[in-house]
């Protein structure tokens, strides 16, 4: 890639690569679209299915209210049109875990329409993804082919499990925004509470649409809305992990190019990701709507619901975390970075605000930088998320209000935050008790301070004359001994102040 990430180097010259996500994101629900079957991961096969769910006859899907409220509540979120009627089609095709034969989904009729997100770039910076619509439907179950040499079985646990899936415009224009994106789309929802955003056990998919152009051509399909400028895509199907699918963005672009440059066509089409060969590889052609035979599902009427519930899920919703963004900066006079990192996470955010109440306003850009080192730091190095935290936010603010009183300095505050991690204590002034156990209190008192920097000029007769002749640089080599006399306890601003005193005498 250029230094312009927008732009690839091909044989002939540069070409701009042009992405939109199909995301599809499984409601945080405790029950199915259609069924009563429970969802979890990590159940026995089979274990999690109704009858509605395997396909018998006679069995009749019923809609899951909450579902519906998940979907309102997501579409909001990504500042959309929330459709007052919807409707369910069928999508017919044959695989053997699809026991009905037909999945059960919203084509014509979306539940949400067109939206807007704000993503944050590496730069710095912030571009918008528009969202086409996000509708509901029901996920397949799993078959498996490794269980067996000569036979696969099907699990249908995911059978009837909801979906909901969010179909993006083509705005995004590099791998990395590809990843922004889908990263900004799981954070919104994590803090919205409709889905867990946990790609590794395949609650959150992509199939990611990628064409290649020349420059020039995504603003003229911009001014005109031809998608014809944007060349010929293909979808890359299934991908459940960030880096794969920057990888697979990477590979199948510089595919398309090398067709195109060979003066061949790229062919439209469903291909697959090879995580171990970093390849794309072709999996079936390119379906139309027509050839899954769509039309209303006739056992569920069309869905009606009313502004009034709209409003009302409305004012149910957290602060999202682009307002929460904001907020931080406004409120606390943060960095824009600082308040990225911190609303990164919702419990990150909770944390935060939590430790700011107790250590008081003026120490917010303190408990900032302290949990972006070493809270953050030691999180990573024992793989514990902050909602587990050893060391609670109000134990923190009394060890960040102990460094501001001159208690105890910096250094000495790594030493009482390892203890508190370690101790494991419920206790709110467990600080305090560490700071008491180890001794580690600054030595504020003017008379013992006074005592200790007469020892060290006494001693360092060479560096006062130094200071004195004008090499206010000596100051440094006499503020070093006096900590080092203190074994690190004296207060450093004291200690500056009484040698800038004496010096001066």
């Amino acid at each position: 890639m250029s230094e312009n990430s927008k732009l690839i180097q091909g044989r002939t010259g540069p070409w701009e690569i042009v992405m939109g996500l199909e995301i599809h994101a499984q409601v945080a629900s405790k029950a199915k679209l259609f069924s009563g079957a429970a969802v979890g991961f990590g159940a026995g096969p089979n274990e999690q299915v109704s009858l509605v769910d395997a396909g018998f006859p006679g069995m009749l899907p019923t809609l899951n209210r909450w579902c519906v409220e998940q979907a309102v509540r997501t579409g909001l979120g990504l500042k959309a049109q929330i459709n007052l009627k919807s409707q369910f089609d069928r999508k017919n095709y044959f695989y053997p875990d699809l026991p009905t034969g037909y999945q059960i989904s919203q084509l014509y009729h979306p539940i949400v329409g067109e939206g807007v997100v704000e993503v944050e770039a590496e730069d710095g910076g912030f571009f918008n993804v528009g969202i086409e619509r996000l509708h509901l439907e029901q996920d397949a179950g799993k078959s498996l082919h490794d269980q067996d040499p000569t036979r696969s079985f099907v699990d249908l646990n995911r059978s009837g499990v909801a979906l909901m899936e969010i179909v993006s415009e083509p705005d995004m224009r590099s791998p990395e925004e590809a990843g922004a994106y889908l990263t900004k789309l799981r954070q919104i929802m994590r803090y919205l509470g409709t889905c867990d955003g946990n790609m590794q056990n395949g609650n959150l998919r992509a199939d990611v649409n990628v064409s290649v152009c020349k420059p020039g051509d995504y603003e003229r399909y911009q001014e005109t809305q031809d998608f014809s400028h944007l060349g010929t895509r293909c979808e890359i199907k299934n991908m459940n992990s960030l880096r794969f699918i920057q990888a697979a963005i990477e590979y199948e672009a510089r595919r398309q190019i090398a067709i195109l440059e060979d003066g061949g066509a790229v062919v439209q089409e469903t291909r697959l990701f090879d995580p171990d060969k970093g390849v794309t590889r072709s999996m079936r052609s390119k379906e139309d709507a027509h050839d899954y035979r769509y039309f209303p599902d006739p056992d569920l009427p069309p869905l009606t619901i009313s502004p009034e519930w709209i409003e009302r899920v409305r004012a149910e919703m957290p602060e999202l975390p682009g307002a929460m963004r904001a907020r931080f900066t406004g409120d606390y006079g943060l960095p824009e970075y600082d308040s990225l990192i911190l609303t990164s996470s919702q419990s990150m955010a909770t944390y935060y605000e939590a430790a700011v109440a107790k250590a008081g306003k003026d120490n917010a850009k303190a408990v900032a930088n302290w949990m972006m080192g070493d809270v953050s730091s030691t999180l990573n190095r024992e793989g514990v998320d902050i909602a587990d935290s050893p060391v609670a936010a109000a134990q923190l603010a009394l060890l960040i209000q102990r460094i501001a009183d001159g208690t105890i300095s910096n250094k000495a505050a790594k030493e009482v935050f390892a203890a508190m991690w370690e101790a494991k204590s419920a206790d709110e002034n467990l600080a305090d008790v560490v700071i008491e156990q180890k001794g580690l209190k600054q030595i504020s008192d003017t008379g013992a301070l006074e005592a200790i920097v007469d020892e060290v000029l006494a001693a360092n007769a060479k560096s006062v004359e130094q200071y004195r002749a004008g090499k206010e640089a000596a100051i440094n080599a006499l503020i070093g001994q006096t900590m080092k006399a203190s074994k690190g306890k004296a207060n450093p601003a004291q200690v500056t102040e009484l040698l800038k005193k004496k010096l001066a005498g």
